[in-house]
């Protein structure tokens, strides 16, 4: 996956400038990324520019100027896409009552390795996570994974923990964009 360089990054005062028709932009090609399963899971396929404007978002939010501070950031945001045949993913666990999210994400502490995209020809392949978003008694409501799929874009979502089981195909825009942003790494 094609990764975000510093040189596209604008002063947060430059972006501010021109937010209004950036994100716009950026949220149109979010929708082609989202996938909805189970209910309450949100997949959201990321890129270089769903994740550069993260970064922005970031920078204009704290102000940032400082070398370090951006190339922290820089650094944080492109890790979530993976690596070469691999698609990068922000989980979203969306559950709006705090008291039954709190107890759902003590409950499905191994939801991270039930998760999965299917290849074409049925394969699914689980996903690889940071770790430290699991806690010794709760998950992070926001998970992000990177599932290494050679190259290849899966054609469904799923999740096989018993209490959330589900799978949902991608549709034809949302295996197109995942097929540009695979292919975009040779970019």
């Amino acid at each position: 996956m094609k990764k975000v360089a510093r040189e596209e990054l604008l002063d947060f005062n430059a972006y501010d400038q021109q937010r209004e028709v950036i994100r716009p932009v950026v949220l149109e090609a979010k929708q082609a990324r989202r996938v909805h399963a189970g209910g309450v899971l949100t997949f959201l396929f990321e890129n270089a520019d769903t994740v550069r404007y993260q970064i922005q978002e970031m920078m204009r939010a704290e102000r940032l100027a400082r070398e370090e501070e951006i190339r922290f950031e820089l650094e944080t945001y492109n890790d979530i896409l993976g690596g070469p045949g691999e698609l990068g993913c922000t989980l979203l666990i969306e559950i709006e009552d705090p008291v039954e999210r709190d107890r759902k994400l003590r409950a499905w502490l191994g939801l991270a390795d039930h998760l999965y995209v299917k290849l074409p020809d049925g394969r699914k392949v689980r996903p690889t996570y940071d770790k430290r978003q699991v806690g010794a008694d709760r998950l992070s409501s926001v998970q992000y994974l990177k599932f290494d799929v050679g190259g290849v874009a899966p054609v469904a979502v799923g999740c096989d923990l018993p209490a959330l089981h589900s799978e949902t195909a991608l549709s034809p825009e949302q295996l197109a964009a995942l097929r540009t942003d695979l292919r975009s790494e040779a970019s």
